[in-house]
């Protein structure tokens, strides 16, 4: 059975621009993160590359890669995560995360886990949830 850990996450900074011809929809953009996590996973500086489809002007879906290094439940290491999700007209984003096999370092050599978060605007931080096995 996986261990379960949660946390928050805050970011930094988002910087995104429009990628393709400007105009109507669907419209792709690029957005780059840095969060910061704290809980079972603590990692500071983090960066996230995303890459977004606007179906219309609030709604869409998103796609991303993110390297966390530092500490899950005291292990020392780095690993990446596959991010896939989806954002309303609302703000409400909802997003799943899965370990990118192969990518765990250090203490947490063998990492494999999936996890999610749902955020809506004005949020300071952001609740996830992250299941884990070290094999």
């Amino acid at each position: 059975m996986p261990t379960q850990t949660t946390g928050h996450f805050t970011f930094a900074d988002w910087t995104e621009h429009h990628v393709g011809p400007g105009g109507g929809s669907p419209q792709l953009a690029h957005a780059s993160v840095i969060n910061t996590f704290s809980g079972g996973i603590e990692a500071a500086g983090t960066t996230c590359e995303y890459t977004l489809v606007y179906v219309t002007e609030k709604t869409g879906t998103f796609t991303g890669m993110e390297r966390l290094a530092g500490r899950l439940d005291g292990r020392e290491g780095s690993f990446v995560i596959e991010e896939r999700g989806s954002f309303d007209a609302d703000g409400t984003v909802r997003c799943t995360f899965e370990v990118v096999p192969g990518t765990g370092t250090g203490e947490l050599t063998g990492l494999r886990g999936t996890g999610s978060f749902t955020t809506t605007p004005g949020e300071p931080s952001v609740p996830y949830a992250f299941g884990y096995d070290l094999g």
